[in-house]
């Protein structure tokens, strides 16, 4: 790394707010972004490229200060970008062979120009192809947008930041990526591609039978009008023969490679949902459900679609066409040439609409997906739908999502409907030059009528496996575009990673927590600021505080569902960042504000956490939550389904059993949200009742919006903007008058308030 001031003539290729900045430039850009924070999460803007080092075939990465200091980075083939993000920032790594080099800073605002950069990366070597067959030596494949300056590529049109709609188009070197998906099948890959070879082999042996059928058999008839009856049952045995070997290799091919494609699918569907279920929660807070359901379902499906239909069916058309190609150059060149005349026209517009393609099928894609989070939405939450009588707007926007949907399919079917068509006119006027050409050879004695014969049943294969190999085209775009957005999940790093080398805890485990200097930023936003907070095993702790205050964040942090920007979280003097996060979440049992039941039976949701358990200790879980009672009087008891989310019991009930499911995993540290904050007051001195049973011997820390139900904790934290003010049980901050007296006073006016006015 170099560090440089700038000098000499302006850089025009660069956004106009650092053409006036950046003076000697004179490399060419391969691409350029700006970033908005620095090395300690501040906003200040500076700006990288990725350019051609001067006079070589060797980039470098250039980050420019807003005072005109660069900084470069020299770039091999060694040298890889990663991208990552947490707790609301984004972070690009340069690493080499040798380990991480820098990172740069960004918001989440900034994602997709960031991968934008990223992608010119990784291509940059064909960018710099680019570069050298340019006449203009200063000439940059990208441009800036006249409207917001963002950096547009020379292979796009919009640009994604002022066309919502528009994002980096997938690659179709994507597919590639399915290999490592596909490497534990290559022995009945190989068997495949041998089974295809042999298999077009076959289909091709007919038309060159009917030569000599048609020379030796069915000519001479007409002049000497004696039917050679042998020759003609030999060469029609040799068809029959052809056709059966076509069949049988045909049969195998397609039923080993759907086999395999099936279990790639598969594969690929299973990898995708664990690596998605591994990812922290912030990355969920980003994501719809009906894009994620998309993506696992609809996009694997299509993926494996195109392998075991399309993709076989690629292969079979190239085989055929080189075979084909070979035969007809082997029987007459000069016929052969006109044959294959409209081939590199049908080959440009292939290369032509394939970009196209796969940028408008992306659209789409995302689009459907629009729709599948319309539907997402609306069904989990009919109940809300009805209550409010907001019907007619859910109608609304479902066809309004559904018109975007049917716009961007016009869009694609208005290229595709052009190309198709075209690419077949050019095979029948190729069929037409070839019966043109071959009359003419016939008729000059150059070739045979056979011959003639064969070339047109060649051509007519040969033309009719390119007119599907363009019909191809489409399929591969949309398998391309269906990978890109599964990629796009398998590639996300969690921003709560695993160690490699994690801590095994220990079996005597005590549930003691400490909090050193623990601080949390979401973004350049500070959450939490330099707490320090011990828990004894078997302590009881409540969380007071105005919303937003930090209490969840804590517990977030405490839970590690997300990690600490500053400090350490520890347990029996563990920090939680070296213990195996599976390991760690089977410490904790929450009950938290709003209980999530699963479809299933009432005794499947209490077994969640622990799904061996036996019926009995379902049973005791229940009771000690004072749940047995209104269970026994349902229609089947601990097997009566609780319906989707729990809809069919009533709040109190559904939360009684997650405190049984609590119970049931007897966890170390207990976390209670909010636990009680949306029953009523009979409801809640059931749950406290279950509660009571759920603390005893164990580490607890509750928030509670009332007060009043945190007067058995041990100790109270009064949390204000992220920073621990007040520490004492209830007595003793109620003697001190400060935050927690006056929220408490609050809450007991509120509550009288509410009692005059009943």
């Amino acid at each position: 790394m170099e560090t440089t001031p700038t000098s000499n003539a302006i850089s025009t290729r660069l956004p106009l707010g650092w053409q006036n900045k950046v003076h000697s430039l004179s490399k060419p850009s391969l691409a350029w972004v700006e970033i908005d924070l620095n090395e300690v999460l501040h906003f200040e803007k500076s700006l990288l490229t990725l350019d051609q080092k001067a006079s070589s075939n060797v980039t470098e990465i250039s980050q420019i200060a807003e005072d005109g200091q660069i900084q470069y980075w020299t770039i091999s083939g060694r040298h890889r970008l990663q991208l990552s993000d947490h707790a609301g920032v984004g972070h690009l790594s340069l690493y080499s062979e040798d380990g991480l080099i820098q990172t740069w800073h960004f918001t989440l605002a900034l994602n997709n120009l960031i991968t934008q950069f990223r992608e010119a990366f990784e291509q940059r070597d064909e960018l710099l192809k680019n570069f050298t067959s340019q006449e203009d030596p200063n000439a940059s494949v990208i441009s800036a947008c006249p409207v917001c300056q963002s950096p547009i590529p020379i292979n796009q049109t919009t640009c994604i930041v002022c066309d919502p709609e528009t994002e980096i188009p997938p690659s179709t070197l994507t597919l590639f990526k399915l290999w490592r998906f596909a490497k534990p099948y290559k022995k009945d890959i190989l068997l495949g591609f041998v089974l295809t070879l042999l298999s077009t082999a076959a289909t091709l042996v007919p038309p060159y039978i009917s030569m000599p059928l048609m020379d030796d058999v069915l000519i001479p008839f007409q002049t000497t009008h004696q039917m050679n009856f042998e020759l003609a049952s030999m060469y029609l045995g040799g068809l029959f023969l052809a056709a059966v070997f076509a069949w049988g290799l045909g049969w195998w091919k397609t039923y080993i490679l759907a086999l395999v494609s099936e279990r790639i699918g598969m594969e690929l569907r299973t990898q995708t949902f664990h690596h998605l279920i591994q990812l922290s929660l912030e990355y969920f807070g980003t994501k719809r459900t009906g894009d994620l359901m998309a993506r696992i379902g609809n996009e694997t499906d299509r993926i494996c679609v195109f392998l075991s239909l399309h993709l076989l069916d690629f292969l079979t058309d190239l085989l055929m066409l080189f075979m084909t190609a070979s035969i007809l150059i082997s029987i007459d060149p000069l016929l052969a040439l006109v044959t294959l005349l409209p081939l590199p026209f049908i080959a440009w517009m292939i290369h032509y609409v394939r970009d196209k393609l796969r940028y408008g099928f992306e659209k789409v894609d995302r689009n459907w997906s629009e729709v599948n989070n319309v539907l997402s939405d609306t069904i989990p939450g009919i109940r809300v739908v009805k209550a409010f009588a907001q019907e007619d707007r859910e109608n609304k926007r479902f066809i309004a999502a559904n018109q975007r949907n049917l716009e961007v399919n016009d869009r694609v079917n208005q290229v595709w409907s052009s190309f198709a068509p075209t690419v077949t006119l050019l095979t029948e006027i190729g069929l037409l030059v070839v019966w043109g050409f071959g009359i003419y050879q016939v008729a000059n004695d150059k070739i045979t009528v056979g011959v003639l014969t064969a070339f047109l049943a060649y051509i007519s294969r040969f033309y009719g496996r390119m007119d599907s190999m363009s019909r191809i085209v489409s399929h591969t775009q949309k398998a391309a575009a269906g990978a890109k957005r599964v990629f796009d999940i398998l590639d996300h790093e969690s921003s709560v990673p695993d160690t490699k080398n994690p801590i095994p805890l220990p079996e005597n485990i005590k549930g003691k927590i400490d909090l050193t200097n623990v601080s949390f930023r979401y973004g350049n936003r500070s959450v939490t600021k330099n707490i320090q907070l011990q828990i004894q095993p078997g302590e009881m702790i409540g969380l007071v505080g105005h919303s937003g205050s930090g209490k969840s964040t804590l517990v977030n942090l405490i839970c590690r569902f997300y990690d600490v920007s500053e400090g350490s979280v520890k347990i029996d003097g563990i920090d939680v960042r070296m213990i195996d996060t599976q390991e760690l979440r089977k410490l904790f049992g929450m009950v938290l504000q709003e209980p999530f039941l699963f479809f299933g039976t009432i005794a499947e949701n209490i077994a969640y956490g622990k799904p061996q358990a036996s019926r009995s200790e379902i049973v005791q879980a229940a009771k000690a939550a004072n749940a047995h009672d209104f269970i026994l009087r349902l229609p089947l008891g601990y097997d009566s389904l609780v319906g989707e989310r729990g809809q069919s019991l009533s709040g109190g009930e559904r939360q009684r059993i997650s405190i049984a499911r609590a119970l049931l995993i007897d966890p170390k540290i207990l976390i209670l949200d909010e636990a009680t904050s949306s029953v009523d007051t009979t409801t809640e001195k059931e749950i406290q009742k279950a509660l009571d049973n759920l603390v005893k011997g164990r580490t607890t820390i509750a928030i509670a919006h009332r007060l009043s139900t945190l007067r058995k904790a041990d100790r109270l934290i009064v949390l204000d903007k992220g920073e621990i003010i007040e520490v004492g049980n209830h007595d003793e901050l109620m003697a001190v008058q400060g935050t927690y007296f006056e929220l408490y006073q609050a809450q007991a006016r509120h509550a009288a308030e509410i009692a005059q006015s009943v």
